[in-house]
């Protein structure tokens, strides 16, 4: 990341002050301006020095945003969207100042179609909230980033996560969106059809522009089935290589494999620690497949020969529910695994994404750089769509060892643009990687600008992310 993209721009105080006024008659203790409330509302999980909003809104309807974005807009002041605050690129950074639109008490389920398999759901709805809400219909939404973050964040980000190899990411999981535009009027961008060829696809417009573009106010979104049977297991390997190999063989045999997740050596021996676990110190593959009593059992045989012509070790799966969240547990506790290394240091979550067959290469590489400039960072990858993360950890209070890092992820994420790879795979761009942008996409970001531009010219919405306007 650039701490310099992360730099405060130019307040409209008077506008701000007037905002501030009109909120406060409107919305009574729904609009908050004491400093915990806007602490809470900059935070963000990487380093980046928090920036706070002026204000907070606890919007309640569809219509408590329209009147809070037409007031931002007479007076032009930013307004940015929030759900949880699981934002790793400093997306929910008030860069000018401004608004921050508090979705959490948007957190209805609106419509539940099951023979359609979809649903429709406020903004601030968590994922773990509406598989919950799903349990009784026999359905689920598949994407699973790893925290528990809000419908409303993940379509922002285009998020994805561990599923994403067998079920997509947002993109491929949102039919719809409702959204606020900078007129303050409230658009809808699809029907329910699983396809359409009517004009643009403004909902892939919205998924994925981190509140740039406008706000918004309900999500519809694909479910699956939940499978029969889960089966999940893991197996160690001699290296990066060998693990990737195996990766890429399950891909291209057409194993429908519904997670593959790479630990590399120093995250292995983390999560052992923290965990109190007893896995093999190497390079391991956490897997889970998906499908019937009869296809599940044929999967994991295939992959077990599969592993074993890799070098791999043995191929331990479970179908049984406990003995799998066991199973799992080093995997969904990487990331305080990781923190308990080095207990008091910052920790910068970074991640950039590869065509699988250069998977093995970058991953390899970056442990050589890490290694070189004697740096701590463990490794976690989607292995199956070429995803990887490093969470680097340093002294946030030495300029030296910032440096270090920010010149750790500027390498890094060269390196996936020379294997003609993007810099983030699911994180987004937000303040953090606009430069990165800028070198991966070229003359293509000012196409962007003009998008921005012609949706919100006063540049309202969530300002100082993706690229800077203008």
């Amino acid at each position: 990341m650039a701490l310099k993209d992360a730099k405060a721009g130019t307040r409209n105080e008077a506008g701000i002050a007037a905002v501030l006024g009109i909120l406060k008659q409107s919305f009574g203790e729904r609009f908050q301006t004491g400093q915990s409330f806007r602490e809470q509302h900059a935070h963000t999980t990487t380093y980046i020095p928090p920036q706070l909003p002026d204000g907070v809104l606890f919007a309640e309807s569809a219509e408590d945003v329209k009147m809070a974005v037409r007031a931002c807009a007479t007076h032009k002041v930013p307004v940015i969207g929030f759900g949880v605050g699981t934002s790793l690129e400093g997306q929910v950074n008030a860069a000018n100042g401004g608004i921050s639109i508090d979705f959490s008490r948007m957190n209805r389920v609106l419509e539940v179609n099951p023979e359609d398999l979809d649903c429709t759901v406020e903004p601030g709805v968590t994922r773990e909230a509406l598989n919950i809400h799903l349990r009784d219909t026999g359905l689920f939404f598949p994407i699973d980033p790893g925290a528990n973050a809000s419908i409303g964040g993940m379509a922002s980000t285009r998020a994805s996560g561990t599923n994403a190899v067998r079920y997509g990411t947002m993109k491929d999981n949102v039919l719809a969106v409702t959204a606020v535009t900078a007129n303050g009027e409230e658009i809808r961008t699809a029907r329910r059809a699983r396809k359409s060829s009517a004009g643009y696809d403004l909902t892939r417009l919205f998924v994925g522009a981190e509140g740039t573009l406008g706000i918004l106010t309900s999500v519809t979104l694909r479910l699956q089935a939940i499978p029969q049977k889960i089966a999940g297991g893991a197996c160690a390997f001699p290296s990066i290589k060998a693990a990737c190999d195996a990766v890429i063989m399950t891909i291209q045999m057409g194993i429908p494999v519904a997670r593959i997740e790479l630990l590399d050596t120093v995250q292995m021996r983390a999560c052992n620690a923290y965990s109190k676990l007893s896995y093999a110190e190497s390079p391991t593959l956490f897997l889970e497949f998906h499908g019937t009593d009869e296809t599940v059992p044929l999967q994991s045989a295939a992959f077990a020969e599969i592993a074993a012509e890799c070098g791999g070790g043995e191929f331990l799966w479970t179908a049984n529910a406990e003995e799998r969240t066991k199973l799992w547990k080093a995997r969904h506790d990487a990331y305080w695994a990781a923190r308990a290394l080095a207990p008091g240091l910052a920790a910068l979550s970074t991640d950039v994404c590869v065509p699988i067959s250069r998977l093995a290469d970058c991953v390899s590489e970056t442990q050589a750089d890490i290694e070189e400039h004697g740096l701590l960072g463990p490794i976690v990858g989607h292995a199956g769509d070429g995803n990887f993360h490093v969470l680097l950890l340093f002294d946030d209070k030495s300029a030296e060892d910032i440096a270090r890092a920010e010149s750790f992820v500027q390498r890094l994420n060269q390196r996936a643009l020379d294997l003609d790879g993007t810099c983030t795979g699911e994180h987004g761009i937000g303040q953090g990687k606009m430069a990165f942008l800028e070198q991966e996409l070229g003359g293509a970001v000012d196409l962007m600008r003009q998008v921005k531009q012609a949706l919100d010219p006063d540049d309202i919405f969530n300002p100082g992310k993706i690229f800077h306007h203008g």
